[in-house]
């Protein structure tokens, strides 16, 4: 629904996208064959220092089905069925994985004009539990979430958070960690091509203070750059060409400026889809 709070777990994203996604230090290949039958396949190569992982994906998707399995390197199988609109405004979906057999999950989801609803139940003895939700509209959303571990019977996690959203900015206040953490994160698109980003953690117990900065910049419509600093002396940068239609090639490098003889890191990771 267009007026419907985003999930919880998504206020502060676009501060978190833009200060993280895409970067990339190690080599990454992945290839899509999307298909106009509705069967899709993705393969992906990834290696870190001298290790290579791969796994294959294929999704299916229906009209109110989509059907997703993936195999990596160590034969583990990977299935994801979801249902949309099993009820009004409700979709679930059944996880598991081949050969763990206690991986079963069932997520159902529930959006209303003014609520966002996600809960998670596994599919074994001793299950674990998670519930979130945010109420309001699409600008302002306010929410929480907790996870119920039924082996120790104890809570895992328990946070909450509000988030404003506008056209040209976007600003969080989350209590993490138990309670432990307060992170505030703001992004503002300075204009079409340019935004900052900045998030802050302030930790209660330790009354440590950290931040990360960042930038994003369109250089043209087919290329994009990102900076980023943490309070830790972390410089890093990504750039992003799209060099054919929905296929990028990206570069990341990050220097550790108070590691003595630190060496840099960097990383590609290239995207087809043909």
């Amino acid at each position: 629904m267009g007026s419907s709070p985003a999930p919880f777990s998504d206020i502060g994203k676009k501060a978190r996208d833009l200060l993280s996604k895409d970067y990339n230090f190690d080599h990454k290949f992945t290839l899509t064959l999307p298909s106009a039958t509705g069967l899709g396949l993705t393969a992906t190569g990834f290696k870190k220092d001298q290790i290579f992982n791969g796994d294959i994906n294929s999704v299916y998707k229906g009209e109110n089905t989509i059907v997703d399995v993936k195999v990596d390197t160590y034969s583990n199988v990977s299935t994801k069925v979801t249902l949309i609109d099993i009820l009004p405004s409700t979709k679930a979906a059944l996880s598991f994985r081949i050969p763990d057999h206690k991986s079963g999950k069932l997520d159902v989801q529930y959006l209303h004009n003014h609520a966002a609803i996600d809960s998670s139940i596994g599919l074994n003895p001793t299950p674990l539990l998670e519930l979130s939700a945010a109420v309001g509209s699409k600008d302002l959303s306010l929410g929480g979430e907790v996870g119920f571990d039924t082996a120790s019977s104890s809570f895992i996690k328990y946070n909450a958070g509000i988030g404003l959203n506008r056209p040209d900015f976007s600003a969080a206040l989350l209590l993490t960690d138990k309670g432990q953490a307060l992170k505030a994160s703001y992004v503002h698109a300075v204009d079409p091509f340019t935004s900052v980003a900045a998030e802050m953690t302030h930790r209660f117990s330790t009354y440590e203070n950290s931040f990360t900065i960042g930038s994003s910049h369109a250089v043209d419509p087919f290329t994009m750059v990102k900076t980023r600093l943490s309070d830790g002396g972390k410089v890093a940068m990504l750039c992003q060409r799209e060099w054919r239609p929905k296929s990028l090639v990206t570069f990341s490098a990050e220097y550790d400026t108070k590691t003595t003889n630190a060496t840099p890191k960097l990383g590609l990771a290239v995207a087809l889809k043909p």
